[in-house]
């Protein structure tokens, strides 16, 4: 294989988390794809078919020539519209359609992972028209693709692969997020800090300190006296900062020390995708 050690774990991540999606939805009767996910107006037909067009993407494919309907109350915008276009094009797939797209997308994929010689700094094309590397490209990629995993297990009742190496690139995604929720959006007091606890199969303690400029920092170091404490499990920090629950509906699964009206704010603007 040719692919780049650093990009490696990102491919397996990928791998791992696709392959447990054909999985899930290899078995599904026609109904089960009509259910209803974490993800505003999308049900388990749509997300299989976003995880298809994301791929899809990565392999360079055409965009489909699509006119949306304008109906469509979850698309309010032009990243909205983009990542629907792969979505509404497949709304009337039949189950058997979607999992032979699936099965094939994923051949491709994994042959063309195969056969990648690109650097990690390589630059790649990127949604609406962005630029951004390969390594970052394949990072983002993994890292939706283990969500939309979750998104599918939340609506099918099968939890599972909260831990897998997905969910270890979603950590990373998620944590890099944090000093601009907590110092930008929620405009924490300068020289303070934060901490996040977040335990259950993936655990971590994550200090967000705010210099004097107002700029934040994430640390692995605990902090002394910090103005807000976050204790959560996994899960819940992931649909929280994902934007697949409110706060209000886990404030019974997050524990909050310190000034209530940051801690607020803080998760306020937790939710950093949708």
């Amino acid at each position: 294989m040719s692919l780049h050690p650093t990009l490696q774990p990102y491919a397996d991540a990928w791998n791992q988390s696709v392959e447990a999606i054909s999985e899930l939805v290899q078995p599904l009767v026609e109904a089960d794809w009509n259910r209803r996910t974490p993800c505003p107006g999308w049900s388990v037909r749509d997300v299989v078919s976003h995880v298809i067009g994301l791929d899809c993407e990565m392999l360079g494919d055409p965009r489909p020539i699509h006119t949306l309907p304008r109906d469509l109350f979850h698309v309010t915008n032009d990243q909205q519209r983009y990542m629907e276009m792969q979505v509404d094009v497949r709304r009337h797939h039949t189950a058997p359609e979607m999992t032979s797209e699936l099965e094939y997308t994923i051949i491709r994929r994994n042959r063309q992972l195969r056969n990648e010689s690109r650097e990690p700094g390589r630059t790649v094309r990127g949604p609406l028209g962005s630029e951004l590397t390969l390594e970052e490209s394949m990072r983002r990629h993994a890292f939706a693709v283990w969500a939309h995993e979750q998104d599918l297990r939340v609506a099918l009742g099968r939890p599972g692969n909260l831990d897998s190496p997905g969910a270890h690139v979603a950590r990373d995604v998620l944590l890099a997020e944090l000093p601009r929720v907590v110092a930008e959006k929620a405009q924490a007091p300068r020289s303070s800090a934060v901490v996040i606890d977040v335990h259950g199969p993936v655990e971590f303690l994550r200090t967000i300190r705010v210099d004097i400029q107002g700029r934040g920092t994430l640390e692995t170091a605990p902090a002394l006296g910090p103005a807000v404490t976050l204790g959560l499990d996994w899960e819940t920090y992931v649909r929280l900062a994902c934007g697949r629950v409110t706060p209000d509906a886990v404030s019974d699964r997050v524990k909050t020390e310190g000034d209530p009206d940051l801690a607020a704010a803080i998760l306020r603007h937790f939710a950093v995708t949708r």
